[in-house]
């Protein structure tokens, strides 16, 4: 205990990085677990499964209708989910409390999140039509309005915890790891499912069995994250409104392409959000969904590790927009591949058969193969956006951390909500035939549009990227004359404010 115990207390950066350290490893797992109640969360209602309990299960009975009209209740709840983030990120900032200003909401969120989310799943396919539409969708708001409410808080507490913008980094990477881990657990319970004897027939009680563990595990993780961190940023008198917060994006040249590059992201998202149908319509085989999940292990994993080690090497040198630049190049050429090298295996096999062990394996491979550069580019754009707070501050005199955040939190729910709906949308256009159990043969066109959304819409969506990173207007020897700039006006201010106190 006493080797365990002094692991806890030693700082998660030993090294010199010409800047004060914070953070303890009991400090930083703690706020890890909390992202990883996270990911148990969004695994269950954000994504590819829920959009297949939705059109498959929920809304079967609506036959060829189920996916128009998943793809509009995720369209109108998502949009709404998009617009209380700033509206959470002002309320927040305003709070006041002995506890902190994020605390309080990591404490008591969770507990609503859990129980939204077990209510959402208790909806019976046996109901009528109209009635699980009225339900779905006022549950769905239900799930934004608790998971905003829980999502905000967190995502500030990182900047609250520590000023320190290379020990952030590392803190994200920890988080990655276990968000990643945790995550994926309600994931590969439902794709599990389809192995084991009673779930595999019951895929309704497969999905509430893992809302249920989930929601346990949320209220769990998250009083480590509510007793074991520290609030250390000072707060705001200041606070900005809703409309300032995006006035700033257009101030803030950096922050505005990272926001366009999140929108071309959606193109990339999609390949995730149509993924169960890919393996459970397109490889003609649902049990392999759960070897698909856990290949994207080593693509967090990596990330995770790797990220935060270069850029604490590297400390102020790294030039995190070449960074970007060149995980996205690897994205593309790797979905192309992707492409080229299945497409036989994947649109050339025996209607009504499983694809051959040899495809399945491939695209397994695949799929781990381009989550590296994905989760290499998650991290490293945490690092540009605690960037793009030091040009606001270079350019303005301000801080503007929660801002930053409501704003890239706003282009977040876009991504999930739109690349869902578009997906859900195609599908539904190609003729999607829906289908609980067993196997059904889908329509070439259906087919052909797996195919495409899981290959080659991604590789677009990374080549667009590359387009507003072209104008963002952050090196890393800009970075560090900026921060020369930064730290030679917090020195005076200090002094000026030292000498009008004495």
């Amino acid at each position: 205990m006493g080797k365990l115990n002094a692991f806890l207390n030693s700082k998660i950066i030993k090294t010199d990085v010409g800047e004060e350290t914070y953070l303890t490893w009991k400090e930083t797992i703690s706020y890890a677990v909390g992202r990883g109640a996270q990911g148990m969360n969004t695994s269950m209602t954000s994504s590819k499964y829920i959009n297949y309990f939705l059109t498959n299960v929920l809304f079967k009975k609506l036959g060829s209708k189920a996916m128009s009209t998943a793809s509009t209740i995720r369209t109108f709840c998502g949009i709404f989910d998009a617009i209380n983030d700033p509206i959470m990120g002002v309320i927040v900032d305003k709070t006041r409390t002995k506890d902190g200003q994020m605390r309080p909401y990591i404490k008591w969120a969770p507990w609503f999140v859990s129980l939204v989310m077990i209510l959402f799943f208790i909806g019976s396919a046996d109901a009528s039509p109209i009635f699980n539409i009225i339900y779905t969708t006022i549950l769905f708001i239900g799930l934004d309005v608790t998971y905003t409410a829980f999502d905000i808080p967190m995502g500030a507490l990182a900047f609250s915890i520590t000023p320190n913008g290379i020990e952030r980094t590392k803190l994200f990477g920890v988080s990655s790891i276990v968000r990643s881990v945790l995550g994926a657990l309600p994931q590969v319970f439902v794709a599990g499912a389809a192995l084991l004897p009673y779930f595999k027939d019951h895929t309704p009680q497969a999905y509430l069995t893992s809302a249920i563990i989930s929601a346990i595990g949320i209220v769990f993780l998250t009083r480590f994250t509510y007793k074991n961190t520290v609030e250390r940023a000072e707060h705001k008198e200041n606070v900005p409104s809703v409309k300032e917060c995006f006035a700033l994006l257009f101030k803030n040249r950096p922050l505005l392409m990272l926001f366009i590059g999140n929108i071309f992201f959606l193109l990339c998202k999609i390949a995730e959000q149509v993924s169960f149908y890919f393996v459970a319509d397109l490889m003609f085989n649902r049990k392999y969904n759960i070897f698909v999940d856990v290949a994207k292990f080593p693509g967090f994993l990596f990330a995770g590790i790797l990220v935060p080690k270069l850029i604490e090497r590297w400390g102020r040198k790294a030039d995190s927009r070449r960074f970007y630049q060149l995980c996205c190049v690897a994205a593309i050429l790797l979905h192309i591949l992707f492409a080229a090298v299945c497409f036989k295996g994947l649109m050339g096999k025996p209607e009504g058969e499983s694809v051959s062990l040899f495809t399945g394996i491939l695209v397994i491979a695949f799929t781990g193969l381009t989550t590296i550069p994905l989760e290499f580019k998650n991290l490293i754009q945490k690092e540009m956006e605690a960037e793009t707070v030091d040009y606001i501050e270079w350019k303005t005199g301000t801080r503007a951390e929660g801002i930053m955040l409501s704003i890239m939190s706003f282009t977040g729910k876009i991504e999930n909500t739109f690349s869902s709906s578009i997906g859900i949308a195609i599908l539904g256009i190609t003729g999607y035939i829906v289908h609980e159990e067993g196997n059904v043969i889908q329509n070439a066109q259906t087919n052909w549009a797996l195919f495409l959304l899981t290959t080659l819409v991604p590789a677009i969506g990374y080549l667009l990227m590359l387009i507003p990173m072209h104008f963002y207007n952050i090196t890393g020897e800009s970075h560090r004359a900026m921060m020369k700039d930064i730290f030679a006006r917090r020195e005076k201010l200090a002094k000026e404010k030292k000498a009008s106190n004495e």
